[in-house]
C-alpha cells in the first residue's frame, strides 16, 4: 500500500514578528515505519514556506498505519551554520618586507670639510665589496575568503585544481585587481560532518601587490613590472668625477618572472 500524505485542516499555524515561524500538519497513512512516514512527509512538504526554510519534521503515531507529521519553518537565527553558497571575507593591509638596494631619491649627502660625498645614484649601503641595501615595508594586501560547498562539488579533481593553482599569479582580472597582481597562497578545507549531504568549509588565501610602470633606478628609466615579478639591479665600478673616487653605481635593471600564471576561474568562487 502506498504511503499517502494529506495536509490537515488545522495546518498552517503561523507567527509573525521578530521570530516568525509556521507549522504545516499532515496525516500520513499506509505504514507503521516511523522513518518512512517522516521521509514521506518531508518530501511532500515544501522546502520553504512564507520565505522561511524548513527547520524540522516530526512524526507521532495516532493509529495503525496512521501518523501525524508536523513540519516547522523558521528564519535561520544569527550564529547558525552557514549554508552552501554563503561566504566570509577578511583582509589585512599590514604590508610585507622587501630588501632593496636602490632608493627612490637621495635626499641629501654629506662629506667632511674639503671633500665631496660620492654620488652613488641612489644605491644604498655601498661598500668596497658591494651594495648592502636595506629591508623596508612594502604594500602587500593579504585577504582570505571562506566559502561553503556541497559535498558533490569537492571532488578529487577539484582538490587537484586547488593544488595546481597554489603559488600562481592571476592571468586575468580577479576581485578588482589587474592580471599579475594577485598571488594564490593556497586553500584549506574541512568537511562539516560525515553524512553524504554534509558540506565543506574551504578558506582561500591570497596576497596582492600592485603592478608598476615608469620606475627608475638611478639613470635607468622606463621600467615596468607586474606585482609579483622581481626587479633586481646590477652594479659596476665607475669613477665619480665630483669626488674622484671609484664607486658602485647601477648599470642595468632586470625584471624577472618568478611565479607561473594560472586562471583563477578554476577556484570556483
Amino acid at each position: 500500500m502506498p504511503i499517502v500524505v494529506t495536509e490537515k485542516f488545522e495546518s498552517r499555524k503561523s507567527t509573525k514578528g521578530d521570530n516568525p515561524s509556521a507549522e504545516l500538519v499532515y496525516s500520513v497513512r499506509g505504514t507503521n515505519d516511523d522513518l518512512a512516514a517522516r521521509a514521506q512527509a518531508e518530501s511532500t512538504s515544501p522546502a520553504n514556506y512564507d520565505n522561511m526554510p524548513r527547520q524540522s519534521v516530526s512524526v507521532e503515531p495516532v493509529g495503525d498505519e496512521l501518523w501525524e507529521a508536523v513540519v516547522r519553518y523558521a528564519k535561520n537565527q544569527a550564529g547558525s551554520l552557514p549554508e552552501p553558497g554563503d561566504s566570509i571575507f577578511s583582509f589585512d593591509t599590514g604590508g610585507g618586507t622587501q630588501h632593496i638596494t636602490q632608493s627612490k631619491d637621495t635626499v641629501s649627502s654629506h662629506a667632511a670639510s674639503g671633500t665631496t660625498a660620492p654620488d652613488f645614484q641612489g644605491a644604498i649601503g655601498v661598500t668596497a665589496d658591494g651594495v648592502e641595501g636595506v629591508d623596508i615595508t612594502v604594500p602587500v594586501y593579504q585577504f582570505s575568503e571562506t566559502h561553503y560547498f556541497p559535498n558533490t562539488a569537492v571532488t578529487a579533481a577539484y582538490k587537484g585544481t586547488l593544488f595546481s593553482l597554489t603559488g600562481k599569479v592571476n592571468t586575468g582580472a580577479f576581485r578588482g585587481f589587474a592580471a599579475g597582481e594577485v598571488l594564490f597562497l593556497g586553500a584549506s578545507g574541512s568537511r562539516r560532518g560525515t553524512d553524504p549531504d554534509d558540506d565543506w568549509e574551504i578558506t582561500f588565501r591570497f596576497a596582492a601587490s600592485p603592478n608598476a610602470t615608469g620606475l627608475s633606478v638611478g639613470p635607468i628609466n622606463g621600467i615596468s613590472k607586474k606585482g609579483w615579478e622581481y626587479l633586481w639591479v646590477r652594479y659596476a665600478d665607475q669613477e665619480d668625477t665630483g669626488s674622484h673616487a671609484i664607486v658602485k653605481r647601477p648599470v642595468a635593471a632586470y625584471v624577472e618572472r618568478v611565479y607561473d600564471e594560472g586562471g583563477f576561474n578554476g577556484l570556483g568562487i
